[in-house]
């Protein structure tokens, strides 16, 4: 996307100093999956991210993403400032109003904390499995809407 200069793969909101995928995934590590999200605010805002966060994604699953089920697959947002915070609740008021979707929204809004890179061969997972059925079935139709909607962000 315009705008955004890094992505890494990890895991935050746990109690488990570094832990691996295989910690994770078992959900005992209180960590979940997420991405850090390194971008210029000159050119694509909080604000748009959240609305990106929010359109590819399901956030009214407790503690699961499709066939993903466990505390490491929550939806949340991790602040990193106050504003933020209220940016992101605003954006969850604003959702909720808008009646998307028939149930409530569960996305946790939390501070953050310690932020945990995942594995290398999480980085650019989709880049470097685009054949696997995952990737096919669950991430492939999730960029197509993402290119749909949003094609005026993405990089050239």
């Amino acid at each position: 996307m315009k705008g955004v200069e890094r992505i890494v793969s990890g895991y935050t909101g746990g109690m488990v100093p570094n832990p691996s995928y295989e910690q994770v995934c078992t959900g005992g590590t209180g960590h979940a999956e997420v991405v850090q999200i390194t971008f210029d605010p000159k050119i694509i805002s909080y604000r748009e991210i959240l609305e990106i966060f929010f359109s590819t994604h399901d956030p009214t699953t407790l503690n699961q993403q499709g066939a993903d089920v466990g505390m490491q697959y929550r939806s949340s947002i991790f602040y990193h400032s106050n504003e933020q915070k209220a940016i992101a609740e605003q954006v969850i008021r604003e959702l909720e109003s808008s009646k998307i979707w028939n149930r409530p929204i569960v996305t946790a809004v939390v501070p953050f904390e310690k932020f945990y890179p995942a594995e290398d061969y999480h980085q650019d997972y989709y880049r470097h499995n685009s054949g696997q059925t995952y990737c096919r079935v669950v991430i492939s139709p999730k960029l197509s809407k993402f290119r749909s909607r949003f094609s005026e962000k993405i990089k050239k």
